[in-house]
């Protein structure tokens, strides 16, 4: 594991965004860095797009949630 230097500026943002997203401060940092690495090799596809893909990559089915309220 590394080490990296931010501003304390970034980190406040992080970690503000850390408890929106329910994510440890870690957590935060790593998401943001595997989305950005995504869009720089896939400039094409948008945020959603995206985590589309991640999903999918990782099996995440939401078929039965999203059509659970609709009876």
């Amino acid at each position: 594991m590394g080490l990296v230097k931010i501003s304390d500026e970034l980190h406040e943002e992080i970690r503000k965004s850390s408890n929106v997203m329910s994510r440890s401060i870690n957590s935060q940092v790593e998401f943001w860095i595997k989305t950005g690495m995504l869009a720089e090799l896939n400039p094409t596809l948008t945020f959603n797009e995206i985590l589309q893909q991640r999903l999918r990559d990782e099996n995440v089915s939401l078929e039965g949630i999203l059509h659970e309220g609709k009876s």
